[in-house]
């Protein structure tokens, strides 16, 4: 068993992780933060990601593969999470190639990339791709907000289900929030996401509403929302629940006290998270091995438990 301490292990890491430690946990001057955050674009993860990119604007054969997490979709999201600053000359070379190039095809009316397509679990990530990345789509917004259920959650499958999904619903929730960030927008953007919010809350992340009973496996995908991975792709989990929940700035509550714990709970003894299981896919390259103790659970988990306290 090891004895490093988790920050110094944290820290000997890629760029992606290491700004992100410096700002959450260690609390660096900013300057030396945006140093090390402008790595991402050219080493490591970052720079292997933006090389992979096509002519055609996309990565992995378009802009969603099934059964793949190399599209182009996944693509930018993963870079999202890996911070790419969006005002590097690499991030605005390869965004306004998917803007020039990349479409949803003829099924989809050739709408470009930004606008999205049809399924809000989809069109809230490409929302979120584009307001990190400085190409939200007013529309695709509008669309979102007229998609909220009556339960305050969406689902790819409304009509004809009337009940929120809980994949759905973090994938737009991620979608408004950037948006918010990238535009100013209250009113009923923020109104629409703290109804999604508390969708979330009011089943404790993880329980059914109705009888308080945990959702042990989700309908769709089989999974246990209290098993984390990343890249969390568009399952849910309880983490990824809670890390929604700190980047908000939601004031800490009760309602999450359990899902935090059970966070906690996974923690090994030398102060690493587990991976989790990955979700199974096509990917362009493995960041972490399965068997092995993870740098990005860990310093999401360490973010959530000190946004908590």
């Amino acid at each position: 068993m090891s004895t490093e301490p988790p920050i110094r292990w944290l820290l000997d890491s890629d760029p992606s992780i290491r700004w992100q430690v410096m700002r959450d946990l260690v609390r660096s001057p900013q300057a030396a933060v945006a140093a090390e955050r402008s790595r991402v674009a050219t080493e490591g993860w970052g720079a292997r990601l933006l090389a992979l990119q096509g002519s055609d604007g996309n990565w992995g054969g378009g802009p969603w593969v099934q059964r793949s997490w190399a599209s182009t979709m996944e693509t930018l999201m993963l870079l999202r999470e890996l911070g790419l600053d969006p005002s590097s000359p690499q991030a605005r070379s390869a965004i306004a190639l998917v803007r020039e190039r990349s479409n949803w095809g003829p099924y989809h009316g050739d709408a470009p990339f930004f606008e999205g397509e049809t399924e809000p679990c989809i069109n809230g990530r490409v929302l979120a791709c584009g307001a990190y990345f400085g190409a939200a789509s007013d529309r695709l917004v509008d669309r979102l907000l007229s998609e909220q259920l009556a339960d305050g959650g969406w689902n790819c499958d409304a009509p004809p289900s009337t009940r929120s999904s809980f994949n759905s619903t973090i994938c737009v929730l991620e979608g408004l929030l950037e948006y918010e960030r990238a535009s100013g927008a209250g009113g009923s953007v923020r109104k629409a996401r703290l109804r999604g919010q508390e969708y979330l809350l009011e089943r404790k992340l993880f329980r059914s509403r109705s009888t308080g009973t945990v959702i042990d496996r989700d309908r769709k995908s089989g999974l246990d929302w209290r098993d984390v991975s990343f890249p969390t792709r568009w399952h849910y989990d309880v983490l990824w629940g809670l890390d929604y929940l700190r980047r908000a700035e939601a004031a800490p509550d009760g309602r999450a006290a359990e899902a935090v714990s059970l966070v906690a709970a996974k923690k090994n003894p030398d102060g690493r998270w587990p991976l989790g299981t990955p979700h199974p896919g096509a990917v362009h390259f493995d960041m972490e091995a399965s068997e092995a103790p993870s740098r990005w659970i860990t310093l999401r988990a360490l973010r959530v438990l000190d946004w908590h306290s």
